[in-house]
């Protein structure tokens, strides 16, 4: 419909008009779009209630009412679902689509609001009230019409979406109503936006709720477009760039010069050529040069190639540092730092020896081996720093992947070399001291096994041609000192160990933790905390309690916490002390740490130490175990009753250890009459072991002798000794097997008052090893047999002997039985 048809039908909206308009009319849900008055519309009508309600108003009046949903995704709405507001509108023609919908014209006349719906069921249908504007202030009006007018055109103006014939047919409209609902039919605005312009009842209101809107709309376009103007401004400048670069590129293959190159480029070959690179990486290193220099800058290929070449550079191929060849200098260093550790500051001293013999040679690999807080991580760092070398640490612990030792190949993205060229690269030599920490926590999976990419790395055999994925030439690891670090030497992979000298780190002793406690720890938290040895010393005592009754570990991590946390309340009290005496620096009496300070700073004791019984009991034996944070006394407790022939455990043994015990009751049974029980001491009886501290997992062969002669005890009807110790693995042939950790055994016997100790024969050559201090006040007896265990560990043993004539003892002319050597270590 032409603009001169559309005046002539708004010019007939009098008063007559909204006479003959019916009070009730259908009413036509809208989805995304808002009809305004003196707006001539294509409406889709698809839904039943719509088509019903269009032809109604065709049938008759032809009037019907155009109301905004007020969610577009709803297909059946309620009459909440719409806005009350809406348009009262005429039909001007109607078509009928073939697929069943019906697309109709119409002409909105009127702004009007729903006062109530009908009841009618098959369409939607309401009593419409018109709103007639109002007369306003003509000033005040002419004043917003000019307003709306000026931000119309900056509107159009801007928005690109709006074409410039919009200005112009605004422009010849004269009335200010038809101003109004032109602009507000012409906004790219949301369905919410539009429809506060018809819940407004008065053309003062509705004009100030356009320019409200046009004002936020100009707002967010003129940031749109400043926005786009960056982005097109970038993107010319990317351009511009990449052209002037082919043109020089283009030029200088015109000209033959191929010298002439980027600054960065100039920048590369110069490193590449002082690297010093042996001749087949630079070789590598130059290829590369060659791809970069044909290669478009802007191509991710020119990434990943400079990439490539700046790691090929930063990575020491020849700068090395030169050792500390001083044998005394070294150790001093090395006893500074560590008190303690004998074996490898050992170890350390004599390649220093060798140095000084042959100036070069291939890398060491060292493994320390023990639990945590021994030292084994700050050892390392110690002697990098005795020997004058540059020190890195890689710490292995969860590491899955493969890739992660050897690197990524260039063909990822995001691909970089692995962690022994990463470590290369930032200790800046070649001859650095590596410390690959926790090896034995490494861990495989589908990803691959990363301990046997390290077999390469370990070998000195094989890493001087260690070939990383990622520079995928060979570099030469034969001059590092590698050194790695492990708590538990059974998790790291035999061939791995076989590449490393594996050196033990045993846990502390409680005299060695006092020494470290008193040259190392306490300065050192001395310092931390602001304070020194005239406001605060401590007793030996009291670092003792701490050491035996508020820590239980191999190192000395707690012991550390434990007297920081003295430290912290000593300065809590010094602070408060001054504070109430007015900030004077003087007067505070010197704290000494004692026993009694400990407990009031600490409070309770955490641990508590196992003492061997005094007592001597009928089926109670004390044995020796290891633990990872020492060792320590194992009381094995077995009673004989009435009841089915069974051997019941308990405890929380492991299958080891349950084993051990089957295999004592066995060699009891088949040697009975030697050990001097009936044959029949086991019918109708039940034997009942149990080893206390039920909470604790307990495994390993080493108890057998103990269970032994805990059986034996209680179907003998003898009592144990209470000051005899044993350890032992044990056969059915009735030998005592070699164990382990026979420090911290002997260690705990010491500690819990045992006077005598028996094991195993083939254990003898470790004592030799093992510190006097660790020995002294102990009778150390060496046993070959089960039977050899048996006059030492009861009372009565003449009675006993008589029963139990075994093939290693011997009787002498005068009928006593000849004991086995004893080695002795009683403090003079």
């Amino acid at each position: 419909m032409s603009h001169k048809e559309k005046s002539k039908i708004s010019e007939v909206i009098d008063g007559s008009i909204i006479d003959e308009m019916p009070k009730i009319l259908p009413v036509l849900p809208l989805r995304d779009t808002v009809i305004f008055p003196y707006m001539i519309f294509p409406v889709l009508v698809g839904r039943e209630q719509s088509i019903k309600a269009a032809n109604y108003a065709l049938e008759n009046s032809k009037f019907i009412f155009l109301s905004a949903q007020r969610k577009a995704n709803i297909d059946e709405p309620k009459k909440e679902d719409i806005f009350i507001e809406g348009t009262i509108a005429k039909i001007i023609q109607i078509l009928k689509l073939p697929n069943g919908l019906m697309k109709i014209l119409v002409d909105g006349l009127i702004q009007g609001r729903i006062l109530e719906f009908t009841n009618n069921k098959d369409f939607f249908e309401a009593k419409v009230e018109a709103i007639i504007p109002k007369e306003e202030n003509p000033v005040e009006l002419n004043a917003l019409i000019r307003q709306m007018t000026s931000l119309f055109k900056e509107y159009v103006k801007i928005n690109k979406t709006i074409p410039s014939e919009a200005l112009s047919a605004y422009e010849n409209i004269e009335e200010p109503d038809r101003k109004l609902f032109y602009v507000a039919a012409n906004i790219t605005q949301n369905i919410e936006v539009k429809q506060t312009i018809l819940q407004k009842y008065t053309l003062k209101d509705q004009l100030y709720e356009i320019i409200k809107i046009l004002n936020s709309e100009i707002d967010i376009l003129k940031v749109e477009k400043e926005i786009e103007n960056k982005v097109q401004e970038n993107i010319a400048k990317t351009q511009r760039k990449f052209i002037i670069q082919e043109q020089i590129r283009i030029l200088q293959d015109e000209l033959g010069d191929e010298d002439e190159a980027t600054p960065e480029f100039v920048r590369l070959k110069n490193k590449v050529k002082k690297a010093k690179m042996p001749k087949y990486a630079e070789d590598k290193a130059n290829e590369e040069l060659n791809k970069l220099k044909k290669t478009p800058p802007m191509s991710p290929e020119s990434t990943v190639i400079r990439n490539y070449l700046e790691w090929m550079v930063d990575v020491p191929w020849n700068k090395r540092t030169k050792d500390n060849l001083d044998i005394k200098y070294v150790r001093q260093i090395l006893d500074e730092d560590h008190y303690g550790l004998q074996k490898p500051k050992e170890r350390i001293v004599e390649h220093i020896a060798v140095l000084n013999l042959v100036k070069q040679m291939r890398g060491q690999i060292l493994c320390f081996v023990g639990p945590p807080g021994v030292g084994k991580t700050s050892l390392g760092k110690s002697i990098a720093r005795a020997i004058g070398r540059s020190f890195v640490r890689i710490s292995l612990g969860g590491v899955r992947d493969e890739a992660e030792i050897r690197g990524h190949r260039r063909t990822y993205i995001g691909s970089m070399p692995g962690k022994i060229v990463q470590s290369m690269k930032k200790a800046g030599t070649v001859n650095p001291v590596i410390l690959l920490d926790e090896i034995d926590k490494m861990s495989m999976d589908f990803r691959g096994d990363p301990s046997s990419a390290m077999l390469e790395v370990l070998d000195p055999e094989q890493n001087h041609t260690f070939n990383d994925h990622y520079l995928d030439v060979d570099y030469d690891l034969s001059q590092v000192m590698f050194i790695t670090t492990a708590n538990v030497r059974y998790n790291i992979p035999l061939p791995l160990q076989d590449r490393m000298e594996i050196i033990e780190l045993p846990g502390y002793l409680e005299h060695e933790k006092l020494q470290i406690a008193r040259k190392h720890i306490i300065p050192k938290l001395l310092m931390i905390h602001g304070l020194t040895e005239e406001l605060v010393s401590f007793e030996d005592s009291a670092i003792l309690k701490v050491i035996t009754d508020y820590t239980r570990e191999a190192g000395v991590r707690n012991l550390e916490r434990e007297l920081a946390n003295i430290c912290r309340k000593t300065a809590r009290e010094i602070v408060l002390f001054r504070s109430s005496n007015g900030n004077r620096k003087d007067g505070f009496e010197k704290q000494v740490i004692t026993p009694e300070t400990v407990f009031k700073f600490l409070g309770v004791e955490k641990f508590r130490r196992l003492k061997a019984s005094h007592e001597t009991r009928i089926g109670s034996v004390t044995g020796l175990a290891w633990t990872s944070i020492g060792g320590e006394i194992l009381s094995v407790d077995a009673t004989v009753m009435k009841g089915p022939e069974r051997l019941t455990l308990t405890g929380q043994l492991g299958d080891v250890m349950k084993e051990s015990a089957q295999a004592a009751l066995s060699y009891i049974r088949s040697n009975a009459k030697q050990l001097g029980l009936d044959d029949n001491f086991k019918k109708n009886k039940e034997i009942h072991i149990h080893l206390p501290e039920g909470a604790i997992p307990k495994d390993g062969p080493s108890a057998g002798i103990t269970m032994t002669m805990a059986m034996l005890s209680a179907f003998s009807n003898k009592p144990a000794k209470s000051d005899v110790a044993m350890t032992g693995e044990i056969t059915l042939r009735g030998n005592v097997l070699p164990i382990g950790g026979l420090n911290e055994k002997l260690l705990a016997a010491q500690r819990s008052g045992i006077k005598t100790v028996l094991i195993p024969k083939e254990n003898e050559k470790d004592l030799f090893e093992i510190q006097a201090e660790v020995k002294e006040g102990l009778d150390i007896i060496p046993i070959e047999k089960i039977m050899d265990a048996v006059p030492y560990v009861f009372e009565s043993v003449k009675s006993l002997q008589k029963k139990t004539a075994s093939p290693k003892v011997k009787k002498s002319k005068s009928g006593t039985t000849s004991k086995p050597k004893a080695v002795r270590n009683k403090s003079k």
